[in-house]
C-alpha cells in the first residue's frame, strides 16, 4: 500500500515509521505546520524531522504554508474544541496531498501519542477519508510510546514539551486551568 503519513514531529515518527515499513508500506512523510506556535518552535520541529527523515531515508513533503491565523480564527471562542479543528485541518490537508499524489491511503503519527485524543483522531480521519476520497489507515501506535521516547533521546532529537498550538503552550506553563479562566 502506498501511504502518506502525516508526521507531527520527528520523535513521534520513530515507532510508526518502523512499524509501517515492517508491514511493507510504501511510505512517504508529510509535515503540516500551520498550527505550531511560535514560528521558532515550528522551525525546530521541522528541522528535527527533516534531519531524521534524511537519516532513515524517508521521503518527506513539507507544507511550507504557515497560516496560524486561520487556525486561530477557527479555534477562537471554541477553545475546548480546538483539537477537533486542528486534527481536521492536518488530516484534510494530508488527504488532499495523498489524493494528488495517488496514494492509496493516509495516516498520522498523532495515533502514536498517548497525550492526543485518539478516538477523535480516528473519527476525524474516517470523516476526512469519506469527504476527500482517500482511505484513512487507522493503526494504534501507542504501544510503541516508550520505544519512540528512548530512541529519540538516544539520537539527541529536539523533543517539544507541548502539542504545538498556542493554547497547549499556555497549558504547558499554567496547567489545564488556563483555558477559559
Amino acid at each position: 500500500m502506498k501511504l502518506l503519513l502525516h508526521i507531527c514531529c520527528g520523535p513521534c515518527s520513530i515507532y510508526p515509521v518502523r512499524i509501517l515499513r515492517e508491514q511493507r508500506m510504501a511510505l512517504m512523510g508529510f509535515f503540516y505546520r500551520g498550527n505550531i506556535h511560535p514560528y521558532t518552535e515550528c522551525l525546530k520541529r521541522q528541522q528535527t524531522l527533516t534531519e531524521y527523515a534524511a537519516r532513515i531515508d524517508l521521503k518527506l513533503i513539507v507544507d511550507e504554508a504557515y497560516d496560524l491565523e486561520a487556525f486561530l480564527r477557527k479555534a477562537a471562542f471554541r477553545e475546548h474544541e480546538r483539537c477537533r479543528f486542528c486534527y481536521y485541518e492536518r488530516l484534510r490537508t494530508t488527504a488532499m496531498f495523498a489524493r494528488r499524489g495517488k496514494f492509496d491511503a493516509f495516516s498520522t503519527t498523532l495515533l502514536y501519542s498517548k497525550y492526543q485524543k485518539h478516538d477523535l483522531i480516528r473519527s476525524v480521519g474516517e470523516s476526512v477519508a469519506s469527504e476527500v476520497g482517500v482511505a484513512f489507515h487507522y493503526q494504534d501506535f501507542r504501544i510503541g510510546w516508550r520505544e519512540g521516547v528512548t530512541v529519540s533521546k538516544e539520537l539527541g532529537m529536539y523533543r517539544q514539551q507541548y502539542c504545538g498550538c498556542i493554547y497547549s503552550e499556555k497549558e504547558r506553563y499554567l496547567g489545564n486551568r488556563s483555558i477559559g479562566s
